[in-house]
């Protein structure tokens, strides 16, 4: 067992970096977990994304992993540890905080969780051939990109966030698909009635996806009326998808609480979880934006309350 650290933080997304610089900066000496399989790979969901476009400061785009290593390279500048591990188990009952890998266990008198949420995929025969090759789970991320405009596109899904990007999707492309499975949207009333009046949107009812279509890029989509079992085939350039995410919250279970999908609960107007001392930021908590500018803001916020308290506490 080592020496109690005053702030671990867990993951290494852009919340998890900003929260590790300004902790730094702040001469913390923050620990980091960058994580190594939990939600994909070590840097967040950025590190499966191609080009950027919508980060401040880079107005002609940058690589998503590109990215994510400047985040590092300044978390590490100022004086971050790291190991590329995953947290397999914490013991918030107690003070300091037990944090362990597979490898390593620290304690800690703070602990901010970066663990971000990992979007759900479908699996079908070209996903992996695919992805980010037409294929996407962030249409807000992704929908403006040379490669999407003024072609067909397609999303999937029927809740508020498949109509939110299926009409983002409208500003860009040439028309969207929003395919179905069932025979009613399970959006909101107020999410269905714009869905309904947007002429560019065209409701694909009672139908699956079933595989994209394409040798280097996505240019169809193959899909089956799940009522007459016929299968056919749209020319589209994109394909999106809108069925969720899943919070990386399963090693916090019964050490704080989460709410009825898995998402850090947190205390209105700050960063701090239930158990006082433990903080959250990014993708873990917020399900809403799910941007990288939003995760990185909410990291900046964790690490000046966690220097906040520990400065309260006596404990810096």
């Amino acid at each position: 067992m080592s020496d109690v650290k005053n702030v671990v933080i867990i993951g290494s997304g852009p919340a998890g970096h900003t929260a590790a610089i300004y902790a730094a900066r702040a001469d913390l000496s923050p620990f980091m977990y960058e994580g190594y399989m939990m939600g994909g790979s070590a840097g967040g969901q950025l590190t499966t994304t191609t080009d950027v476009e919508n980060y401040p400061g880079f107005p002609e785009g940058i690589d998503g992993p590109e990215l994510m290593q400047l985040f590092r390279k300044q978390a590490e500048r100022f004086g971050t540890g790291m190991v590329q591990e995953d947290v397999v188990e914490v013991d918030f009952s107690k003070r300091p905080f037990r944090i362990k890998s597979d490898a390593t266990e620290v304690l800690a008198n703070s602990v901010i969780i970066c663990t971000g949420a990992t979007a759900k995929r479908m699996g079908v025969p070209n996903e992996e051939k695919m992805w980010n090759n037409g294929m996407s789970a962030c249409a807000v991320c992704d929908g403006a990109l040379p490669m999407f405009r003024n072609q067909p596109l397609m999303v999937i899904g029927g809740g508020d966030t498949a109509v939110e990007e299926g009409t983002f999707l409208t500003k860009f492309g040439s028309k969207v698909y929003m395919v179905h499975r069932r025979d009613e949207l399970r959006a909101s009333k107020i999410m269905q009635e714009r869905a309904f009046k947007n002429e560019k949107l065209e409701i694909v009812w009672d139908t699956v996806f079933e595989d994209a279509v394409g040798q280097d890029y996505v240019t169809g989509a193959k899909i089956k009326n799940v009522k007459t079992n016929e299968i056919k085939e749209l020319e589209v350039a994109g394909i999106f998808y809108a069925i969720g995410h899943t919070p990386n919250t399963s090693v916090f279970k019964g050490q704080i609480d989460l709410n009825e999908t898995g998402y850090i609960i947190l205390k209105p107007g700050t960063q701090e979880t239930n158990v006082e001392g433990v903080f959250a930021a990014g993708d873990v908590h917020d399900y809403k934006y799910r941007q990288a500018v939003t995760a990185a803001g909410t990291g900046c916020a964790a690490a000046l309350e966690a220097e906040r308290w520990l400065a309260e506490k006596g404990l810096i």
